[in-house]
């Protein structure tokens, strides 16, 4: 089966990694773009070698579609495609809040349809095979995790569309490969932020003090405080302490260092694991033929219950309970 996609909204950064992917797999008919703003669809159309579409022409012609919008702009395209039948994969987070995500979940479950979640950690092969052997580690006593990336700018930087900074943007994405391999749930967090590397006004700096509902201590940086001219854009980590050994997981450890004169940055970073975005969207294709989805909408939501508390917690200088 070949399964037909697009991208609604290009907003997201990612966006052009899917495109990639999408014009690569044998498995998809990559059939363009929708975006709110023309000249942004069109130059993304153009330097991907696709359609810029109109959203009925688009969902007319797609089995499924990636919303690639800000983060508060989910909502619209998730309904338009919902009510036009197609199978959805949404980008993270799932929207700003745990109710939104759960509304979203509802439109999709009456509509019919699937939605999953971009939730690409859980496609890493070191991800996989963590979950695989963690039964090794006997009980478990502490989890550490990074995902400590660079400042993606743009609208990242406005807390009307993007709902938050730091937090917002790279706590669901360890918090969620937590409670995928552990089948735990963060039970408590308690949140210190700062807006230290940028003029952003949004937080860029945050490490969050969790507890996990068995009384596992869980700590997380997720901060923007990678350079502009680092090597790589940043990283994702976790490192699982139990009573029989500690387990070290990094998602993006598959990479070497180049170096050349020419190099404006001196030195980059090449990754030649296997690409999770593309195991993410072959795996997509198996839900539009049937498969449930691999990130399912109530994870998404769990993961954003998180992220508010954090914030709750920013606010209350306190630990504060997480909301399921």
């Amino acid at each position: 089966m070949t399964a037909s996609i697009g991208i609604c909204s290009v907003a997201h950064p990612h966006a052009n990694a899917y495109a990639e992917v999408l014009t690569d797999l044998d498995a998809v008919e990559f059939v363009g773009v929708v975006d709110d703003e023309a000249e942004r669809g069109r130059q993304f159309a153009d330097e991907n070698d696709t359609w810029l579409r109109s959203r009925t022409d688009l969902l007319s012609r797609a089995d499924g579609v990636i919303v690639c919008s800000a983060n508060a702009n989910r909502k619209p395209w998730i309904r338009t495609a919902a009510e036009a039948g197609v199978d959805i994969l949404a980008e993270k987070p799932l929207g700003t809040s745990a109710k939104e995500a759960r509304h979203l979940a509802g439109i999709c479950s009456d509509a019919d349809v699937a939605l999953d979640v971009a939730m690409p950690l859980r496609h890493s092969v070191p991800a996989r095979q963590a979950r695989e052997r963690l039964n090794v580690v006997g009980d478990l006593i502490a989890l550490s995790g990074t995902n400590r990336g660079q400042f993606p700018g743009g609208w990242f930087a406005d807390p009307d569309l993007s709902g938050g900074g730091a937090v917002m943007d790279h706590t669901v994405h360890i918090v969620d490969l937590v409670h995928w391999l552990t089948d735990t749930r963060v039970a408590e967090v308690y949140a210190e932020t700062g807006t230290r590397f940028t003029d952003a006004a949004v937080e860029d700096v945050n490490v969050l003090s969790m507890e996990l509902d068995d009384g596992t201590p869980f700590l997380l940086d997720g901060s923007w405080s990678k350079p502009d001219e680092w090597p790589s854009w940043g990283d994702a980590t976790l490192e699982i302490t139990g009573t029989e050994c500690v387990l070290e997981l990094d998602c993006f450890a598959q990479r070497f260092e180049v170096i050349r004169d020419e190099d404006p940055m001196g030195a980059s970073s090449v990754f030649y694991g296997t690409d999770p975005n593309r195991v993410m969207l072959e795996r997509f294709v198996e839900t539009i033929s049937g498969e449930p989805p691999a990130a399912p909408p109530a994870d998404a939501a769990d993961a954003l219950a998180v992220v508010e508390a954090a914030y709750e917690s920013i606010d209350r200088g306190e630990p504060v309970a997480v909301e399921y």
